[in-house]
């Protein structure tokens, strides 16, 4: 098989298996927030205070009173068909509460996790190629910490800190007042940003020390060595480029979730992404906008999944082969 045929057969193997994962996960994001317990029609009567009429009439405009395989034959076509219903408690297009709370999640997922990704690798680098040293022990048990520490309990940490003690950042929200510029909104950021960074940098310093100790002990770096070359040059033209390989699948990776948004850290800084949506969704029992949140969040990482499996397969032959 000549090379270009066997890159399009490992492309379309990987095509195939990602769109057999989203047929699942179209059939599971119905299925999984109907076994919830709770009624969202009865929790709409008691919120509205509606009468047995207006609740039955509720019921039939959303389609609850279809037998289960009814509504979802009816899931099914409306979202191939790019329809993913209206939100039961405010009565919006869920895709234009999905769109409306995209930016904030993309900003605040988008720069903690360049953030944690730039200082984790950089970190994981010079820890790994010094093995031992003050700075690999010190950074890898600071990793460990941070890594291992509740994002919501270090969101209220900061918060209580810097917003409580201090006073030097806002307590939450997205801006201070409708007309507020980049300034109140990079003031705002400044917390669940520095939260999110700190605790995801563990991830990236780990599997980039760990990936540059492998590669450090490799025949052909000894060689690099024998051959004169500086320890700088070293690393960065023999080790560097193979190391870098694991990282580069866990950031696209971790790009896929940004879509999913953070939860936790959302809810804690009340920053109107899509993480704090889903909250409110889930308290409300809101169906359409849950499956339309979990719809675009597993439909991103199955992208990126399968984006990552093409790219690190043709930077690395050996992939495609296995």
């Amino acid at each position: 098989m000549s090379r270009g045929a066997g890159r399009l057969t490992f492309v379309a193997r990987k095509a195939g298996w990602a769109l057999l994962t989203l047929a699942f996960i179209l059939a599971v994001n119905f299925f999984l927030f109907r076994i919830m317990p709770g009624d969202p029609a009865a929790l709409l009567a008691r919120s509205q205070r509606l009468s047995p009429e207006a609740l039955a009439a509720q019921r039939a405009e959303f389609g609850l009173d279809q037998p289960l395989l009814a509504q979802f034959v009816t899931y099914m076509r409306e979202t191939v068909s790019g329809n993913l219903g209206v939100s039961l408690v405010s009565g919006l297009d869920v895709t234009q509460l999905i769109v409306s709370r995209l930016w904030p999640t993309i900003l605040l997922l988008g720069v903690g996790t360049a953030l944690a990704a730039g200082i984790g690798v950089i970190g994981g680098i010079r820890g790994g190629w010094r093995r031992g040293s003050s700075f690999d022990s010190g950074s890898l048990y600071t990793s460990l910490v941070l890594y291992s520490t509740p994002e919501g309990w270090l969101g209220m940490l900061l918060l209580l800190t810097f917003a409580g003690f201090l006073g030097w950042f806002p307590a939450g929200g997205f801006r201070s007042s409708a007309d507020g510029g980049p300034v109140d909104v990079l003031q705002h950021l400044a917390l669940p940003v520095l939260a999110l960074s700190l605790g995801y940098v563990g991830q990236y310093l780990l599997v980039m020390r760990s990936s540059m100790i492998e590669v450090k002990s490799m025949p052909y770096i000894a060689l690099a060595r024998a051959k004169g070359l500086t320890d700088p040059d070293v690393r960065r033209r023999h080790a560097l480029p193979n190391a870098v390989l694991p990282i580069f699948t866990l950031v696209v990776l971790s790009a896929g979730f940004i879509l999913g948004g953070a939860i936790v850290i959302e809810t804690v800084f009340s920053w109107p992404g899509l993480g704090l949506l889903t909250y409110e969704a889930i308290n409300t029992l809101d169906y359409p906008v849950l499956q339309g949140v979990f719809l675009v969040s597993s439909g991103a990482v199955i992208f990126t999944a399968f984006l990552a499996d093409i790219t690190y397969g043709l930077l690395d032959p050996r992939v495609r082969s296995a």
